[in-house]
């Protein structure tokens, strides 16, 4: 069951990402890889928030848990695509937008993992009130 939901997840994360990829595409004319940086941002701040406290919730199943976080945001975001543009930008001598593109992945993909996890940390905490000042070992703050 895991498998279809993974696959079923990953479905709709390559759809969700196609249609943005191809909105912010619409509206962007430069050589610069936006589509994909945003993509990845969002990505990341989803998966560091969301699927780091949710299971802390005991709302969802843990095999829906490994859905989103491998299926929908796994296929959302994209590691291939980043290499290749990084790459594409290289071979055709674009230094600058390359090392910059480069920087903010790396730099912006770890920044918004951690807003995400302070987020979803913040959400836990508002709505699991007996648990807000209790720390991963269960000892009060």
């Amino acid at each position: 069951m895991a498998y279809v939901i993974v696959g079923v997840s990953g479905m709709i994360g390559a759809l969700l990402r196609y249609f943005l990829g191809s909105f912010i595409t619409h509206f962007w004319i430069q050589d610069f890889p936006l589509s994909t940086l945003i993509i990845n941002l969002i990505g990341c701040f989803v998966l560091g928030g969301f699927t780091t406290h949710l299971a802390r919730l005991d709302i969802l199943h843990p095999k829906l848990i490994t859905g989103i976080g491998t299926g929908l945001i796994g296929s959302f975001t994209t590691f291939s695509t980043f290499s290749t543009e990084t790459a594409d930008l290289l071979q055709r001598s674009h230094w600058g937008a390359a090392l910059l593109y480069l920087l903010l992945s790396l730099w912006g993909g770890l920044l918004f993992s951690w807003l995400g996890y302070k987020a979803g940390g913040a959400v836990f905490n508002l709505t699991r009130p007996d648990h807000a000042n209790v720390d991963n070992k269960g000892e009060t703050l």
